[in-house]
């Protein structure tokens, strides 16, 4: 298995976090976003990262993570019902068509809501929305400087006593 990977992106963190969280060994391939190679372009025409190749080309985090919950069977990472693991999978999808947005805004400078939009982050209801969520909100305190409210310093202290999630801890800090 092999991941085309990038230390800065939030997306490609979920998936190393789920890749831990597994205990799946795997190749990491780095590319650096600002130059990105052409056979980046042709795993994935968007040119994004995260990339898993596990005989079979995967892009897109959201599509990854799920996945590796259904093929690493344990620890599972969705709990419940079908319908809640149903709306834990749209609480991600939501959550990388704002809170990710934002978080571009934020960083250019553009008009944005990130902070209104940590704030209202619904966070402990599931493990695998957390995973989802944790690399953007530890970027955003560590990189932007955003401040967190109590609750998701409580809830980010609670997260990185995980292994997985205080490598990437190590890893923002790292940039």
């Amino acid at each position: 298995m092999r991941l085309i990977d990038a230390a800065r992106c939030p997306y490609c963190a979920r998936v190393r976090i789920v890749l831990a969280e597994k205990g799946v060994e795997y190749e990491t391939v780095e590319i650096d976003l600002s130059d990105r190679p052409d056979w980046v372009y042709e795993l994935n025409a968007t040119g994004r990262v995260p990339i898993l190749d596990d005989e079979f080309v995967l892009p897109e985090s959201e599509v990854i993570m799920a996945y590796l919950d259904e093929r690493f069977h344990e620890p599972p990472l969705l709990n419940g019902n079908l319908q809640e693991r149903a709306l834990a999978r749209l609480r991600v999808h939501r959550f990388d068509s704002s809170l990710g947005d934002d978080y571009y805004a934020f960083r250019r400078g553009d008009a944005n809501e990130l902070p209104t939009r940590l704030e209202a982050l619904q966070v402990g209801e599931s493990l695998y929305a957390d995973i989802a969520y944790v690399p953007w909100v530890i970027r955003a305190r560590d990189l932007l400087g955003v401040e967190l409210p109590e609750r998701l310093e409580r809830w980010l202290a609670d997260l990185g006593r995980r292994p997985s999630v205080a490598a990437e801890i190590d890893v923002v800090r790292s940039l």
